[in-house]
């Protein structure tokens, strides 16, 4: 049986980049002591390039730029706030309707089976980004889960972020 090569080049530039470089906003902006989150919301930057998918009055959707799987997205509120319970009511039902929004959009575009949806509250939880609440959805397939992140600490992306962000975006449920 012949070597069979998988090829995901377009993450290179993840690989190659140093730890502090994942928080940069695409297209720069300051550095300062809002959330990354926050950073990324009011950048200027197209939402092409920050793969910002929808935005709310208070909440927004965006694609995570280093995902578990291809079409991976988080939900989360426009302030950066650690917990569920720091929720304003109008926020809680705009994150909510748009978690949901989004999994409509994510099995048309990305015809998965299922989706995880979590929430990781604290750094103790699993939370990269602790500071400012976001709740993934992580299209899943059946077959999907494979030895590559397990034996060779390499996830495989059958769709690149431009892609994605075009595809799970035309399918948002709000337009």
């Amino acid at each position: 049986m012949p070597l069979e090569q998988l090829w995901a080049t377009w993450r290179s530039s993840y690989v190659r980049s140093d730890a502090a470089s994942r928080d940069q906003v695409p297209g720069g902006g300051p550095d300062d002591d809002r959330s990354l989150f926050e950073r990324i919301l009011t950048s200027g930057a197209p939402d092409s390039e920050t793969f910002i998918l929808h935005r709310g009055r208070e909440c927004f959707a965006i694609l995570n730029r280093f995902p578990y799987t291809s079409g991976h997205l988080m939900v989360l509120p426009n302030r950066a706030i650690p917990d569920l319970e720091d929720l304003t009511e109008s926020e809680e039902h705009e994150l909510w309707s748009m978690v949901r929004e989004s999994v409509v959009a994510l099995k048309a575009s990305m015809r998965c089976h299922a989706v995880n949806l979590g929430v990781n509250l604290g750094a103790a939880a699993g939370g990269s980004q602790a500071d400012h609440l976001h709740v993934h959805a992580v299209p899943r397939w059946v077959g999907d889960a494979n030895f590559m992140t397990v034996a060779a600490e390499t996830r495989l992306h059958s769709v690149g972020l431009p892609e994605a962000w075009t595809a799970i975006r035309d399918a948002w449920p709000a337009g």
